[in-house]
């Protein structure tokens, strides 16, 4: 299985507009953040996690061609506000593509994507097929967990696809979900900031903190805000958590 991170910023984006917080990219092309979002293929799937503002961007520079799936993770704008970019997909590939999600989330994109749905449903509009998820499921070669988790009152899912976990803006992870994510390769996990704490992130060594607990050999970061830098921050990290960067491609079995 390919795992490609497509986006590995916070919800502004790396950098901000409007030069917003403070900036230390000097030139490193790893401290170019997009939204959040992930691709995983294999040899009969092609899935993504979430569809943020820069959805249409990434699957040019990734060279996706085909998107057989959509996990999204919640309802916040910088994860759903690509949607639309589903549109060409569904032209080629002649189909209706399904979307994953929680109940909260689906009854979200409904209201805010109304025209993709109901009886005034916009000729030519992307055509989704909203799914609410509660437990694992079998998506053609590739089993699905889902991960419930806390981003402070608002409820996030996360994902296990195979031996990788996937969770993004998240401040709490039940012990029930910890069980579900014990025994994977690699975990994917955000980390807003080294400091200080936040109500509904969890900051860089907090997500350190429960790698380190839930013994994943391989832990990468995401959702980073532009007041991280990556080699700085990846010299202070142990071994087994990285920061993530865009573009970045991993092989998980």
């Amino acid at each position: 299985m390919k795992f490609t991170f497509l986006g590995t910023g916070t919800s502004m984006g790396v950098p901000t507009a409007g030069g917003f917080g403070s900036e230390r990219l000097k030139g490193d092309p790893r401290d170019e953040r997009w939204r959040c979002s992930a691709w995983i293929e294999t040899e009969q799937s092609s899935i993504v996690i979430d569809t943020g503002p820069e959805f249409r961007l990434q699957t040019l520079r990734a060279g996706i061609t085909r998107v057989d799936a959509v996990l999204i993770t919640h309802e916040h704008m910088d994860h759903i506000s690509g949607l639309d970019d589903l549109r060409p997909f569904c032209y080629k590939q002649k189909q209706t593509i399904p979307v994953y999600t929680s109940q909260t989330c689906k009854e979200s994109i409904k209201r805010r994507f109304e025209y993709m749905f109901g009886p005034d449903r916009y000729p030519g509009a992307t055509s989704v097929e909203l799914n609410v998820i509660e437990d694992s499921f079998q998506f053609q070669d590739l089993r699905i967990t889902p991960l419930p988790a806390n981003h402070g009152k608002v409820d996030v899912l996360g994902f296990r696809v195979g031996n990788i976990s996937y969770l993004t803006d998240v401040k709490e992870i039940p012990e029930s979900t910890e069980k579900l994510i014990k025994g994977s390769e690699v975990m994917v996990l955000s980390g807003l900031r080294w400091k200080p704490e936040h109500p509904t992130h969890m900051t860089i060594p907090e997500a350190v903190e429960k790698a380190t607990k839930l013994e994943i050999p391989r832990t990468y970061l995401i959702h980073m805000n532009s007041r991280v830098n990556h080699k700085q921050s990846n010299q202070r990290l142990p071994e087994h958590v990285r920061l993530a960067y865009d573009q970045l491609i991993l092989e998980v079995d």
